[in-house]
């Protein structure tokens, strides 16, 4: 027999403010307990030093956190000039330190314009990436040293926000993967004098930005579960740029049962992927098999979707 989950059966998504200080697991088991929810995931780690934006999804909602996984991203960044750290971050141990020549904002910003677009980035050690199954900055605590391979990720913006003798303030728009402390690591080598960052704030993921996001001062301070689950946004905002289609009952009867099932779709085209509704309730996700022929491909359970699938 299945064991049975402890918790409340919570469905939703929260944008949460992560604190500074504090792992991304860390802040997701508090939100967790403070819920009392019985499953919930993040959608993103955010380094211990970083802020800012962390969607936490709660039960059913976990089923499609990966789509924001594969979202892009936007953050904001101060770059202390002159030293380098073994973690790319303030919490580093200083290992090279280096006069800062004398920069105007022109000098930084020619810099800048070589780390728009596609660009080559390798892993910093001190990452969750694994290796031989064990997390990189693990190993690196140990002192060692593992060759990572070179990765290709897209800045699609970054923009200086203030400039002084001792760094910049950066604003950068980036595709998922991309390292903002390696950015600045690099962008400080080809200053001549290295860096790292001293502050990190993500402001967006995805669809979502810093508007509605929730602390954890503010959660606690909430006077019941009622209260706080009234902060939680529908399922389907995970995959609101997915197009949509409504069926009947007995198309939704199919779907829900695994098996495939015959409807109007339309111009959607083969392959595409499609938000399942059966009037405003949120069924899930279905793949389109061939003209008039949808198949399930990940689905609420059946308490879920008829709740509307919105907590």
């Amino acid at each position: 027999m299945a064991r049975k989950r402890r918790g409340l059966p919570v469905d939703g998504v929260l944008l949460f403010d992560k604190p500074k200080g504090a792992s991304s697991n860390h802040v997701l088991q508090r939100v967790r307990r403070l819920y009392q929810a019985q499953k919930a995931g993040h959608t993103g780690t955010l380094d211990p030093m970083a802020t800012g934006l962390l969607p936490i999804c709660f039960g059913e909602a976990t089923k499609f956190s990966s789509f924001l996984l594969e979202a892009d991203k936007v953050y904001e960044t101060r770059v202390k000039l002159g030293e380098v750290t073994d973690t790319g971050d303030a919490e580093g141990e200083i290992v090279e330190s280096t006069p800062v020549p004398a920069l105007n904002e022109a000098d930084i910003e020619a810099v800048l314009a070589r780390f728009r677009g596609e660009i080559d980035q390798v892993p910093p050690m001190y990452s969750a990436l694994k290796h031989e199954g064990r997390k990189l900055y693990e190993l690196a605590r140990e002192g060692k040293t593992i060759e990572r391979a070179v990765r290709r990720v897209s800045v699609y913006d970054s923009r200086l926000l203030a400039a002084d003798a001792e760094g910049f303030e950066l604003r950068v728009r980036c595709s998922k993967g991309t390292y903002i402390r390696t950015l600045a690591e690099d962008i400080g080598q080809a200053l001549g004098c290295g860096g790292h960052i001293t502050a990190l704030r993500r402001l967006k993921t995805g669809p979502f930005d810093g508007e509605g996001m929730h602390t954890l001062e503010a959660l606690e301070a909430l006077a019941d579960q009622d209260a706080r689950e009234a902060l939680l946004m529908p399922i389907d905002v995970l995959v609101a740029h997915l197009p949509a289609l409504e069926v009947d009952d007995v198309a939704a009867s199919r779907i829900q049962h695994g098996q495939q099932a015959r409807v109007d779709t339309g111009e959607l085209g083969v392959d595409d992927t499609v938000r399942l509704y059966r009037g405003e309730a949120f069924l899930g996700l279905v793949t389109v098999k061939a003209a008039g022929e949808i198949a399930p491909r990940r689905l609420l359970n059946t308490a879920a979707a008829q709740s509307g699938g919105d907590a």
